[in-house]
């Protein structure tokens, strides 16, 4: 679970039910500087009492009331600085002035209202050192001068006011550095958790991916093979007694079958663990030294290895799968199972991009599959086109012969899905539906360079 600032005040203590304070600590510290300003302020008094004429207790609680709001520095510093300044003139409230400028100045107060409060007090503090100073040394024996009542006045009011101020500023802008650093913690642990989800949204997406491009390949690879296996066998049990020469080929063209089956489930096998093992030997290679964070950071890592992982094992399978050289003898086992077929081929043949050429193939191979299911004894035209930098391909087939022995397939209604899914994913245009003359016909055109940079969008994701 991302921790927040909002875990961190409330794992360090922080309430809300105390008035204008925080935390604990900050109401024990205020109640102690507010009992010291009331004791000096209240000491203060008496003297202040005795030389104004006035009632002694009268002078104590004046000066108890006014040291005591310091209570309120955190609420409102600009009362305290106020209170500060009109006590002067009694020769009281030094710790009420100084903790009051500190609390003004860390308050985060606009600069003006600090400068205007710290010279009401700069200058209330001169005046009072001055005439007092000049009371005190009025003697002429002592052969003081002007210029250094003036200058112990600067001196005196200077030390009360500045170094309280400037260190309030110190703090307060420490303190906003210290917020604004949480709040982009925060932002950046919100940032990182929702990174982690896209991850394993993108790592769900590669699996899902996955597991369609392997259940299109079983289809591709056991359908067609195993059509062909039945019709072989159908074939065979018609004549197994009358034919037995065309028995033991129909025989031996279903063993091939079948074990060319075999053969392609191994190798499309063998390239998922290859693709597996080398994402897996990349994703720890690439483990984050901060994979254990705060935010999850580190389930991304294996997470994100199940994107590569797919695309590993799509590349590897795109690179050993059949490719355009191959529907020749695509089309001459369907011609050994009875279908008549005819292939067409416009154009110079030339290479193109593994992904291209597999695709190719496919389509071809569950057209075919599918004349052997829903069109027994049709008649089937392949043509294969040329075109510099994409490749067409067209599957089409008569009405069925109606003398022809239905060899009773399944269908799962996945074929034309799977086909149209291989095409648009590598930029292609696919079509298919019903003829005038009441067969089928599948067409397919896969352009080569936009294949190249849908595989580049694979990697790369």
């Amino acid at each position: 679970m991302t921790t927040t600032g909002e875990h961190r005040d409330a794992a360090g203590g922080t309430t809300r039910g105390y008035w204008w304070w925080g935390r604990r600590r900050s109401v024990v510290l205020d109640v102690g500087l507010a009992l010291v300003s009331a004791l000096e302020c209240g000491f203060e008094g008496v003297r202040f009492a005795g030389t104004s004429s006035l009632p002694v207790a009268l002078g104590v609680i004046f000066g108890l009331l006014a040291g005591s709001v310091v209570l309120v520095r955190r609420r409102w510093p600009y009362a305290v600085v106020l209170v500060a300044v009109a006590v002067t003139p009694a020769q009281m409230g030094f710790v009420l002035g100084l903790v009051g400028l500190y609390a003004l100045a860390s308050s985060g107060a606009p600069r003006r209202i600090i400068a205007a409060l710290t010279g009401m007090s700069f200058a209330a503090t001169f005046i009072v050192t001055y005439v007092w100073t000049r009371q005190d040394l009025s003697d002429p024996a002592l052969h003081t001068h002007a210029w250094y009542m003036l200058l112990l006045a600067v001196l005196v009011s200077v030390g009360l006011t500045a170094p309280p101020v400037l260190l309030g500023m110190y703090v307060g802008a420490r303190r906003r550095l210290m917020e604004s650093l949480r709040e982009r913690a925060d932002s950046l642990e919100q940032e990182l958790s929702l990174l982690a989800d896209r991850a394993e949204q993108r790592a769900e997406w590669a699996r899902t991916e996955e597991r369609t491009r392997i259940a299109r390949e079983m289809h591709d690879v056991v359908a067609h093979r195993v059509s062909l296996m039945v019709v072989h066998a159908a074939a065979l049990q018609a004549v197994a007694l009358k034919d037995p020469p065309k028995a033991v080929k129909n025989a031996a063209l279903v063993g091939d079958m079948g074990r060319q089956a075999l053969t392609e489930l191994r190798e499309m096998l063998g390239v998922l663990r290859t693709g597996e093992a080398a994402a897996a030997r990349k994703a720890k290679g690439a483990v984050s030294p901060v994979g254990g964070g705060p935010a999850g950071g580190g389930a991304a890592v294996p997470l994100a290895a199940v994107g590569v992982a797919a695309a590993a094992a799509a590349a590897a399978a795109a690179e050993d799968g059949p490719c355009l050289e191959d529907i020749e003898g695509l089309v001459g086992q369907s011609r050994d199972a009875g279908m008549v077929v005819d292939l067409m081929v416009q154009g110079d043949a030339r290479p193109y991009a593994p992904e291209v050429e597999q695709t190719a193939y496919r389509v071809v191979q569950e057209a075919l599959t599918n004349v052997h299911k829903h069109a027994a004894g049709a008649r089937v035209t392949v043509r294969i086109a040329y075109r510099g930098r994409e490749v067409a391909m067209q599957v089409e087939n008569g009405p069925s012969d109606g003398a022809a022995a239905d060899a009773g397939l399944p269908s799962g209604g996945n074929g034309l899905v799977g086909m149209r899914e291989r095409v648009t994913a590598l930029g292609g245009v696919f079509v298919s539906g019903v003829t005038d003359a009441g067969g089928f016909r599948v067409s397919a055109v896969l352009p080569d360079a936009v294949s190249r940079s849908a595989e580049a969008a694979v990697r790369s994701a």
